[in-house]
């Protein structure tokens, strides 16, 4: 039986494996992310469970365990694969199901295919083992790996007609990509090392006496590793604030949804803030039926509605 979706007819059978191929992927991986777009209607969870199954595709080329010349390789190729649906060249039949997904999100919604591009730039860095001087430096990476999954999200969600600085949109929702992904980078801290990468700022590191790195679950000898994790989760509350501002431009589904993520990060960031050193003895994290709680708060709309006042009050 054939339907329709926000007022198109809906997708051919092998688009809908395909999709349902991605949700799939989804469901399985996507972790804290999955619980936002359970949120959304259907032609628009399943245009992000395309976006975020060729992303996790990139992502897993970086962070697995080929030769770094055969990585660039794959990731070469998925930057092609990547420019063929681009140009409209995956037919339904194709045996690739993510890029049929994709294909046809990309058709639907005016989704900014080069946010992809970035993706792989900065999955690139990884490969070669980049580090940051400076918080400026490594905000270009960020921008890369999750600003520009924030850019892509908003061309699936839209703005409400008549939204107030919706101009700025793009704007927001890649600083709130920087934010989730600083507090990523703060949660993995420990286990990035072990992996031979560094992601904080050398400037930082060296400020607060940590420049040796985080090989067990202690702070290094004489390190101020408190102070340090204080400072960051200072900056990345700051980025969550500007961010969030996107909420109130959102219809109220796209609204919960990017109110749930950004809401079982910033309290995941809490957690980080309240223990710091835990995140050098193991990964932390916020059990289901707390991020259940979020995402139905989310849902209700309250997160939007007070971003809302508060940007109002700052104009008033």
């Amino acid at each position: 039986m054939s339907g329709t979706v926000n007022g198109s007819p809906d997708a051919s059978a092998p688009v809908l494996a395909a999709y349902s191929y991605c949700e799939a992927v989804t469901g399985h991986q996507a972790g804290n992310f999955s619980y936002g777009i359970r949120l959304l209607p259907t032609a628009k969870r399943r245009a992000m469970s395309a976006l975020y199954a060729f992303s996790r595709r990139v992502d897993d080329i970086g962070d697995g365990l080929l030769d770094v010349a055969v990585k660039q390789r794959r990731l070469e190729e998925t930057r092609a694969l990547l420019a063929r649906i681009r140009a409209g060249g995956i037919e339904e039949d194709d045996t690739d199901p993510v890029a049929v997904a994709l294909s046809h999100a990309a058709r639907r919604f005016p989704i900014p295919l080069g946010g992809l591009d970035e993706l792989i730039d900065g999955v690139q860095m990884d490969v070669r083992g980049e580090s940051y001087e400076t918080w400026d430096d490594l905000a270009v990476y960020c921008r890369c790996v999750a600003g520009a999954i924030g850019r892509l999200s908003l061309g699936v969600f839209g703005t409400v007609p008549g939204a107030r600085d919706a101009a700025r949109a793009g704007e927001y929702a890649d600083t709130l990509g920087l934010a989730l992904q600083l507090t990523n980078i703060l949660r993995d801290v420990r286990e990035d090392a072990a992996n031979g990468r560094t992601y904080l700022p050398a400037d930082d590191l060296a400020k607060f006496g940590c420049a040796a790195g985080f090989h067990s679950a202690k702070p290094p000898t004489g390190a101020d590793f408190t102070g340090l994790v204080h400072f960051e989760v200072r900056r990345a509350r700051a980025l969550f604030a500007e961010g969030t501002k996107l909420l109130p431009m959102l219809d109220r589904r796209s609204g919960a949804c990017v109110a749930a993520m950004s809401g079982i990060y910033r309290r995941l960031l809490d957690r980080i803030a309240e223990d710091p050193e835990a995140v050098l003895r193991g990964r932390v994290s916020l059990p289901g039926r707390e991020k259940a709680y979020v995402a139905v708060r989310g849902l209700s709309g309250l997160d939007a509605r007070g971003v809302g006042r508060r940007t109002a009050g700052g104009r008033a």
